[in-house]
């Protein structure tokens, strides 16, 4: 007996209040923006500069403790965080200090790190410093432009690809439904200030393509449909051909989400905010190519002259949805 989460047959109206689901999607948008706009994003030592310092001890970590003790040196904004992993040793804790930039200095210097370690060893005598990384302001500088020109690059490259393969209404209805997905991660993350770094780009990137996977079944269910049913309402083959390709839909996203989450709790705070935007992607990106995109090309319409040559023997008119 095989195990059914979703009817093998739907008949689902996934159009009843098609200016509803925009609706909302325009609100979490427009709650995007206002968030970036007043909050904006907690940039990661990748796109703000300075250095980032991984440290360790067997004593726990008081992070109120390990701040006291950095305050005296003023090197500005430093923010401090404990690390959990399932595979470390009860007695092992580790903790990321991160220090901005300093004015006038690529990275922080020898001696200030040799300070910051002087002051902590007066809290915890055994810590060691694991790693110490740097990133400079010019170089996080063109770190966000060539990280936002990749994502533009990347939508763009599916424009050109649907149109191509389908309509031009298919087209942007995709690209419409690939920008909701990347600005509400984005705005996600400004209202929750989770730190924003190469990780977080390289999932937007991933979420780009997941969303693009699923809208792409749909819509080539959909082209199959509008062929076969040729005098059928656009509104009555979208809504037939989302409840064909939904079992697939549910069950990919399902299976998805289970990787995902499943490395969201074990796999340790290196990775946590990339699976994080991961498990935010795949739930909206799920929700666009059924509501937004399909939305967006039953407004737009589209014309079913797809002419079949003689050799088939098959020659469909034109005939607008």
């Amino acid at each position: 007996m095989r195990l059914k989460l979703v009817p093998q047959e739907t008949s689902w109206d996934f159009f009843s209040r098609p200016k509803l689901w925009l609706g909302i999607s325009m609100v979490l948008i427009v709650l995007a923006f206002v968030s970036f706009g007043l909050r904006g994003l907690n940039y990661g030592i990748d796109f703000r500069g300075g250095t980032t310092i991984r440290t360790e001890s067997s004593q726990d970590l008081d992070i109120g403790l390990y701040r006291d003790a950095l305050a005296a040196l003023e090197l500005g904004d430093i923010s401090i965080s404990e690390v959990f992993d399932p595979s470390f040793d009860d007695d092992q804790h580790v903790a990321m200090v991160r220090i901005q930039a300093q004015d006038g200095e690529e990275s922080v210097s020898a001696g200030v790190i040799a300070a910051v370690e002087a002051a902590l060893q007066g809290v915890a005598p055994d810590i060691r410093f694991i790693s110490v990384e740097s990133v400079g302001p010019k170089v996080s500088g063109e770190l966000i432009q060539t990280a936002a020109i990749a994502v533009v690059l990347a939508i763009a490259a599916v424009l050109v690809y649907i149109w191509l393969r389908f309509e031009w209404q298919f087209a942007l209805g995709a690209v419409v439904a690939l920008v909701h997905d990347v600005i509400l991660t984005i705005g996600v993350f400004s209202e929750l200030q989770i730190r924003f770094d190469l990780a977080i780009i390289a999932a937007l990137l991933t979420i780009v393509g997941y969303s693009l996977n699923d809208t792409v079944v749909v819509f080539d269910r959909v082209r199959e449909n509008l062929m076969k049913f040729k005098k059928r309402p656009l509104r009555e083959v979208l809504n037939l051909s989302i409840n064909e390709t939904l079992s697939r839909t549910f069950m990919t996203s399902l299976t998805t989400l289970l990787a995902l989450i499943a490395l969201f709790v074990l796999g340790g705070d290196v990775i946590r905010g990339f699976v994080f935007a991961m498990i935010w992607g795949v739930v909206v990106g799920t929700y666009s190519s059924i509501f937004v995109a399909s939305t967006v090309l039953l407004m737009l319409g589209v014309k079913r002259d797809w002419t079949k040559t003689k050799d088939t023997g098959n020659q469909f008119g034109d005939v607008d949805a």
